[in-house]
């Protein structure tokens, strides 16, 4: 009896020591290898595969600088955490090519000079402390170094879009060169400093952007590798049409945003004759001069007179996830895209070689109409659709082979992007509606670049609107929230009568 309880203590001794050192090894290899779990639909609290393969491709040590305050207010204790983290993955990654340093600035007054000639400001927080808010300075900024080149976040406030800022940080200091992006400024097209400057400038953080006045210039200069031309107003020329041309058959990217209709004060409609259409057509593609109206639609707020209002206004298509290309990398992850006043596309696939590759990017739902004559923009009429109800298409890309429209022979690798409406970049409208801006920056991005930044930008969900219910449906679910509570108190309270006499019965037996 003595001898197997000494054998027992000695088994138990044995399985202790070996669930130790299982412990210990598992704990070695840990550390030699790096893994995280990230639960989330987007990988939202990890770096994307785009992030990884940049890291893993580093040919030198880059180092990034996180310059942040420690007597920062408790609210950015977390966000030191949060920033670590993500930038210990891009280390993780990098195989030692990525090396990462916070440094607190505190009183260096020599290191605040560096720190202003690279554009990372000194701010201002209000602290708490001793019952009453105090001013304290401090910074949370970044710098990323390579080669003699540095690329500076100014300031880091959250991680929303952390990973894109850090990547695009990256991307710059090891490129050799910048894209060059060229903005058509005349024929009355959209203003880069009024009109459009949110979505200009936001293009200027990854490119060189160039406007190009074609009044005066004869050809489009051969460096500029994408074309922009947003919301012209004014006829193009022939002369000017065969610039445009001549650009696409030197293997250019071309990006027009031009409206077939033109809304002015008082929603005053006209058709909109720039003349592009005697360029696309030759190409396969058409702007209609006519109005897309959607049931689905976007929230718009109006005033009349006194009183403000906002209703869902069918002349601000809203495209949805079922309205968005899935298998183009620009429109694969996007939620929500509003298009104000957007006039449709005709795509003639038989003037399209068979070759080619045709994106439809941007389409309306089943539940749309167009509006052709006699437009009648009040947001207060009783909106009937028409008889021609259907799917029409609101961007569409175009890239393989084309032929020129002026005999000025071919391009086998030619980018065509046309989207029949410019306001949805219009500042006005993106403060209401930042997906758009996404968009944007996506498909500028498909015809410059390649495709990581588009998967990283797209990657967070912004918007994910309920499915439309029937009439039915809706009276069930309002119902079962008013009385679906107390029913189901009622049943359970009936099944615990039921249970409780029954007990007492068998008791009493």
């Amino acid at each position: 009896m003595l001898n197997k309880k000494i054998k027992q203590k000695a088994n138990f001794g044995i399985t202790v020591i070996i669930i130790i050192g299982i412990i210990a090894v598992i704990n070695f290899f840990s550390y030699q290898i790096f893994y995280r779990g990230d639960l989330t639909q987007n990988k939202d609290y990890s770096i994307s595969k785009a992030s990884k393969q940049v890291a893993g491709k580093l040919d030198d040590v880059v180092n990034v600088k996180v310059y942040f305050s420690k007597n920062l207010p408790s609210q950015y204790i977390s966000l030191r955490q949060e920033v670590g983290d993500i930038l210990d993955e891009y280390a993780a990654y990098s195989n030692g090519k990525i090396r990462v340093e916070f440094i607190d600035p505190g009183d260096n007054e020599e290191m605040k000079s560096e720190l202003y000639m690279l554009g990372i400001p000194e701010l201002q927080f209000n602290v708490l402390e001793k019952d009453k808010y105090q001013i304290v300075k401090g910074y949370l900024g970044m710098a990323a170094q390579y080669g003699g080149k540095t690329e500076a976040i100014p300031v880091v406030e959250n991680t929303d879009n952390f990973e894109y800022q850090v990547t695009l940080a990256i991307k710059k200091v090891i490129s050799d060169k910048m894209a060059v992006i060229g903005f058509v400024t005349s024929n009355a097209a959209a203003s880069l400093d009024n009109e459009i400057s949110a979505a200009y400038q936001k293009l200027r953080e990854l490119y060189q952007a160039r406007q190009v006045d074609l009044d005066i210039e004869k050809e489009i200069p051969d460096d500029i590798n994408t074309l922009i031309i947003a919301g012209p107003k004014e006829k193009f020329s022939e002369d000017q049409l065969k610039a445009i041309d001549a650009f696409l058959m030197k293997g250019g990217s071309l990006l027009i945003l031009a409206d077939g209709v033109n809304v002015g004060e008082g929603l005053i409609a006209s058709v909109n004759d720039t003349g592009l259409n005697d360029l696309l057509q030759k190409y396969g593609v058409k702007i209609n001069n006519d109005l897309a109206l959607d049931a689905v639609s976007g929230i718009v707020s109006f005033t009349q007179g006194y009183i403000t209002f906002s209703t869902n206004y069918p002349f601000w298509p809203k495209v949805s996830q079922q309205g968005f290309d899935r298998e183009n990398s620009a429109t694969a992850k996007l939620e929500s895209l509003v298009l104000p006043w957007a006039s449709t596309l005709e795509v003639a696939t038989d003037k399209i070689d068979k070759t080619n590759k045709i994106s439809y990017l941007a389409r309306t739902t089943d539940k749309a109409w167009r509006q052709k004559d006699n437009f009648d923009l009040n947001p207060q009429q009783n909106f009937l659709p028409s008889e021609e109800k259907g799917i029409f298409n609101l961007a569409v890309a175009v890239s393989g082979k084309f032929a020129s429209a002026y005999n000025n022979g071919e391009t086998g690798n030619g980018r065509l992007i046309v989207v029949g409406d410019s306001d949805f970049i219009k500042d006005g409208f993106l403060r209401n509606a930042p997906d758009n801006l996404i968009f944007f920056q996506n498909i500028v991005d498909s015809l410059s670049l390649d495709e990581d930044l588009i998967n990283i930008r797209s990657k967070g969900i912004s918007d994910r609107p309920l499915k439309e219910l029937s009439d039915g449906a809706k009276a069930a679910i309002r119902y079962l929230n008013i009385f679906g509570l107390t029913i189901i108190v009622v049943i359970f309270g009936m099944i615990r009568y039921y249970i409780r006499r029954r007990s007492r019965f068998v008791d009493e037996l």
